[in-house]
This record gives C-alpha cells, sequence and structure tokens, in this order.
C-alpha cells in the first residue's frame, strides 16, 4: 500500500530514503537524530558539516553512508510552543520539502518517523494528524510507497476521543465467537442474503411480512411477479469481485487511479484486479475499495461477499470498520490510524 504505519526501528528500513528529524545544527543530537547518526557513520556527519545548516520547516538530503538505505532526509521540525507561533505550517513543511527531495532523487520508497512528537514537544496525536494528511495529500498526485515508522507505541497517539468512541463502539458491539455457533451465523447470513436478494427483485415494494412470506414459495412465484428485476438480481450473483468493483467505480464517476489512490492501493495490485475478473483479494483490499467507493454497509457487505468475506461482531476490525462506515468517514488514512492504535490489520494491500 502507497502508505503504511509501521512499527519498527527507522535506522533497520530497507527504503531509498529515511528522514531524520534534525535540529537546525544537523550535527546531530538525540532520540532518532542520534541513532541515525551512530547507524550511518562518521561519513554522515561530514558531509552534514558542508550544508550550513537547515531552517526550520525545511530539509536537506545526504548519502545514507552506513545505513540500509541510498539517502538520508534531515528535516528541521518545529518545537511545540503552544501552537499558535507557525508550528503546524512548519511541520507540513517539513513533510513537503522531504517528499519533494526524495522525488527529486527519484525515490520509491521512503520512511518517516513523526517529526517533532519526541523532545520538541509536539502533541503526538496532532503530529500523527499533519504527517497523514501532508502524505496522503502527496501521494494523491505522486507514485510513491511511504511508511510512518513508529519505534515505541508510547509514541503513538490518536485522538484521545476518537480512541474512546471507537473503544465504546467495539464495547457496544463485540460478540465473543464462542457464544454464537458458527452454524447458526452461517444460517442467519444465507438468510439474510436471501431476503435481500427478494427484496432487490421487487424492487422492495412488499412489507417485511410479505417477503418473508415470498422466502417460502417457489422461484417461479417470485419471477412472475418482477422478472426483469430478478433477472437483474440473479445476473448480480454471478458477478465477481473483479466485475462489481468496476462497476461501482464507473457508477461513482471516478477514474481508475481515483479509485485506487483513495483506497490506498498500488497501481500494480489494482492491474492485476481489472485485468483478472476472478481475481480474489485480500479482505483489507476488498474492504479499502468499499471505503474508497463510499458504500453503504450493506454495500460493504455485498462487495465483502463477492470475495468470499464477511463482517462479524466476533471480530474487532471488522467492527471498527463498521464504526467508520456508519459514521460515514470514508478517509482510509484515518481508518488506518485507528486500527494501527488497536492493533489490526491496514487497509490496502
Amino acid at each position: 500500500m502507497p502508505l503504511q504505519i509501521v512499527r519498527n526501528d527507522i535506522t533497520k528500513m530497507e527504503v531509498d530514503a529515511i528522514v531524520n528529524a534534525a535540529n537546525s545544527s544537523l550535527l546531530g543530537g538525540g532520540g532518532v537524530d542520534g541513532c541515525i547518526h551512530r547507524a550511518a557513520g562518521p561519513e554522515l556527519l561530514a558531509e552534514c558539516k558542508t550544508l550550513g545548516g537547515c531552517e526550520t520547516g525545511s530539509a536537506k538530503i545526504t548519502k545514507g553512508y552506513k545505513l540500509p538505505c541510498k539517502y538520508v532526509i534531515h528535516a528541521v521540525g518545529p518545537r511545540w510552543l503552544g501552537g499558535n507561533r507557525g508550528e503546524r505550517d512548519q511541520l507540513i513543511s517539513c513533510y513537503r520539502t522531504s517528499l519533494e527531495l526524495a522525488k527529486d532523487k527519484e525515490c520509491e520508497t521512503v520512511a518517516f518517523p513523526l517529526i517533532s512528537s519526541g523532545i520538541y514537544g509536539y502533541p503526538k496525536d496532532q503530529a500523527l494528524r499533519i504527517a497523514i494528511d501532508t502524505i496522503s495529500e502527496f501521494l494523491l498526485e505522486n507514485d510513491m510507497t511511504v511508511y510512518i515508522v513508529i519505534f515505541d507505541k508510547k509514541a503513538y497517539q490518536i485522538s484521545e476521543k476518537l480512541f474512546s468512541d471507537i473503544a465504546e463502539y467495539i464495547d457496544d458491539n463485540y460478540v465473543d465467537e464462542h457464544t454464537d455457533d458458527y452454524s447458526e451465523r452461517l444460517r442467519r447470513l444465507n438468510a439474510i442474503h436471501k431476503k435481500e436478494l427478494i427484496c432487490e427483485a421487487s424492487v422492495c415494494e412488499e412489507s417485511d411480512e410479505e417477503i418473508d412470506m415470498l422466502m417460502t414459495v417457489a422461484p417461479m412465484a417470485v419471477a412472475s411477479k418482477k422478472a426483469k428485476s430478478l433477472d437483474d438480481a440473479l445476473g448480480q450473483i454471478d458477478e465477481s469481485f473483479s466485475e462489481m468493483l468496476l462497476r461501482k467505480i464507473d457508477e461513482s464517476g471516478m477514474t481508475d487511479a481515483e479509485c485506487y489512490k483513495k483506497a490506498n492501493i498500488d497501481r500494480k495490485l489494482f492491474s492485476k484486479i481489472r485485468s483478472d475478473k476472478l481475481y480474489k483479494p485480500s479482505k483489507p483490499t476488498a474492504i479499502a475499495f468499499a471505503i474508497a467507493l463510499e458504500l453503504s454497509l450493506d454495500e460493504t457487505k455485498d462487495m465483502l461477499m463477492k470475495a468470499g468475506f464477511a463482517l462479524s461482531h466476533s471480530n474487532k476490525f471488522d467492527i471498527i470498520i463498521e464504526y467508520f462506515i456508519e459514521n460515514e468517514n470514508y478517509n482510509v488514512f484515518e481508518i488506518n490510524e485507528a486500527l494501527f492504535a488497536f492493533d489490526q490489520s491496514l487497509l490496502g494491500a
């Protein structure tokens, strides 16, 4: 996926470039800065001495030396002084300048720490929000894989309100899988799906009681009521995930590129899906496309069914996805922030 949040040591990232949260002297320091200098060796400091420092909100690039990357981009983030002294604009500029430097060097992969969120005191939830928003905006116009690298979970923090809201939603909806017999859940799922098909075929003109009656009659009786609509519904039963996805993209008015970028999916994977109508995606990939298309919960379940999956209240990942869809928040990057905070898989490839 183009934007990933990972837990790792940034000095171990095998990417084209890593970003160093540097100070204005560029001569090394504590935290991430010190770790990068120690791992790169003295040659890095020698090159940094030739750069003449760097202004806050800007960045400069050097070789990677002993690091497993080609380049180190030294970004000077702002110190937090209360939020009213241009800190936000300076932090945004750090990310934009770093990404442009990586682009100029034709880097395909870049790893960032959360700039300014350590000893510079920038509130972690706000620093994360700026990082996600700035990087995702850049990726809408550029093909690059970007990692936000978290070394310590304590350095990662989403909005306290969002975290508590999701936690409450999980508590209200989570069902222990051992309390819900699998065969009974499967029976209910099949019954619901059958009911949805009949409702679609009859344009939902019947009451729930009438639909339940239709579920017990012979197929020919249903067909005689709305033959054309039923044919359409039955035709979609055989529609593959790929075919449904492409149909939904056409219906949305989005271009292919707009859709896969919004889904946090790389172009190569989308090309595979487009060229193979029987392609079976992973569950996070299927959900990512449903989010990009801003599908309702029922439509999302339908798309998942085409890929052989379902949403379950015995799965916290599924409940978090449901939370965002119910609240009509279709920002895949914000969803991934929350998924990472709850130690769940991320959306995308």
